[in-house]
């Protein structure tokens, strides 16, 4: 990937969840989020070997995997505001919201829960003619889930166009994920399955891409499901108001030398960068302001999307 492109991609999904928190504090947002500060490269990574055919499914962390995917962000501020926006009318919010129109088929805050849904729409693919592929990013807690086993071995034995990008940021939760596997890695399962499994830099935009696209080649042609463990570090806490007593003094600051940002801005010059930080920082404020303007949803729709 051009680097400029690389480095703006990354900068505009940090920028947006950078305004989050003020946007809370102002009390234009309600309820916990999940923000994916220093992660940004597996999303930016991935979506750039993702076809418009295809379909992706995410965890609760996911507002960097819409901005990639393409997700206009007036939308995406309006949802999280509780507006009624055009993606689910404020009902989906930080954590729920899906875009039908972008074949984001949501964000899910069940750990784990994403895989069975992305098997389940990798079945269909396998019918409808298509040729696209499902893709479907985790946590690597979320490795430990039975509904995550189960899912990968329907897929390996039918054969299924499903790839799983797992988001290994180190920490489960609060939980050390090295204190909750015996195995040095987690790509190490997938041949377990009958998955062909990678580990990659998942600070590296290239190394994510290059291992997606191999794998989508994969799956569309017919070999069945991939998994790629990508390697990260949080930036930031598990939710937004997560204290982080439990990470080493000093890890954060070290991480902060390692991140896509930092990567990548070396890459294309501080000057070139800052050019582009003004200009993200432009794009944002207008969306933002473009959100703020969207009405709050009508009482009379509560009913709406209801079971009878």
């Amino acid at each position: 990937m051009n680097p400029e492109h690389a480095y703006k991609s990354v900068a505009l999904i940090r920028g947006f969840e950078e305004h989050l928190p003020d946007l809370k504090a102002a009390g234009k947002i309600q309820g916990s989020m999940h923000l994916c500060n220093g992660q940004e490269a597996i999303p930016v990574g991935a979506c750039a070997a993702i076809e418009n055919r295809d379909a992706l499914m995410v965890t609760y962390r996911g507002h960097g995997w819409a901005i990639a995917r393409g997700i206009p962000l007036p939308d995406l501020f309006a949802e999280i505001m509780g507006r009624d926006s055009g993606l689910c009318g404020g009902r989906g919010g930080s954590a729920f919201f899906s875009s039908a129109e972008h074949g984001f088929l949501g964000e899910n805050s069940i750990v784990g829960a994403g895989v069975p849904i992305a098997a389940g729409s990798a079945l269909a693919a396998r019918f409808d003619g298509r040729g696209s592929v499902t893709f479907v990013s985790i946590g690597e807690g979320a490795m430990n889930q039975g509904s995550v086993h189960e899912a990968l071995n329907f897929a390996a034995v039918f054969q299924l166009p499903l790839v799983m990008v797992i988001e290994n940021n180190l920490y489960s939760e609060l939980t050390p994920i090295a204190s909750m596997i015996a195995t040095a890695t987690l790509a190490e399962r997938g041949p377990a399955y009958g998955i062909p499994a990678v580990r990659v830099d998942g600070n590296d935009v290239d190394e994510v891409e290059s291992a997606v696209r191999e794998a989508a080649v994969r799956a569309r042609d017919g070999g069945g499901p991939g998994i790629i463990e990508a390697m990260t570090e949080r930036l930031v806490g598990h939710y937004d108001l997560d204290p982080q007593h439990y990470r080493p003094q000093g890890e954060i600051e070290s991480a902060r030398q390692r991140e896509p940002l930092v990567r990548l801005r070396a890459t294309i010059g501080s000057e070139r960068a800052s050019e582009i930080d003004r200009a993200v920082e432009a794009t944002l404020s207008n969306a933002i302001a473009e959100a703020d303007a969207v009405p709050f949803p009508s009482s009379d729709t509560a009913r709406e999307h209801l079971y009878a």
